[in-house]
């Protein structure tokens, strides 16, 4: 079980910096600002699941970072929520 938690963590910090490269890869060629919000609330959910592989994988019993990981989703969503407030045109 140990493993499935390895490589579920292990693609979902994975996917999240890909999806963060890309959208400033975007952001870089067209100059949307949206993506620029989109692309910051990517790294703090890749921020979150990498503190999820560390809690879950790395450290099962001695360290909970449950509010870190919370702290870094939240922030990351606030840059989203207000790219899609004050950026729509």
């Amino acid at each position: 079980m140990q493993t499935l938690g390895f490589i579920l963590t292990t693609l979902a910090v994975l996917t999240c910096l890909a999806c963060t490269v890309l959208l400033f890869r975007g952001y870089a060629r067209s100059g949307l600002r949206l993506l620029m919000w989109s692309a910051l609330c990517f790294v703090f959910l890749s921020l979150n699941n990498l503190l999820l592989f560390v809690d879950l994988v790395i450290f099962p019993t001695e360290l909970d970072l449950r509010p870190y990981r919370l702290a870094a989703a939240l922030v990351g969503l606030l840059f989203l929520l207000y790219g899609f407030i004050f950026e729509s045109d």
